[in-house]
């Protein structure tokens, strides 16, 4: 239960945090800390909690932006980057660097915490 909880509130804090701030796009690994530190978890559920809130929130961002423009853009970016046209292979490589950055600062969180 605690984990689904801190999944939802990392997302939720680091859409908020992204929407209503000028704060710089790195800004949710605080929100991921925060709320670690204040849903007390083990490291490991800690990592996976944030990582998957903000995996998910990123990655369904970047779907409905993509979908908005049929998938012209991260097509062409994915064949700079990856070497294929596969516009969900960069949504996901997308959500997977916002993931990684949050589950680091939930882990740290925790890690306070102890």
């Amino acid at each position: 239960m605690k984990i689904t909880v801190a999944i939802i509130l990392t997302a939720f804090l680091a859409y908020v945090t992204g929407l209503y701030s000028t704060l710089p796009w790195w800004s949710f690994a605080i929100t991921s800390l925060l709320v670690s530190v204040a849903i007390h978890q083990k490291p490991g559920k800690a990592f996976l909690s944030g990582f998957l809130g903000l995996f998910l929130l990123w990655a369904v961002l970047a779907f409905l932006k993509d979908s908005a423009n049929e998938h012209v853009l991260s097509a062409k970016v994915a064949q700079l980057l990856l070497k294929s046209s596969s516009s969900i292979a960069i949504i996901l490589l997308t959500g997977m660097i916002g993931g990684l950055v949050s589950g680091f600062a939930a882990l740290t969180g925790s890690y306070l915490r102890k």
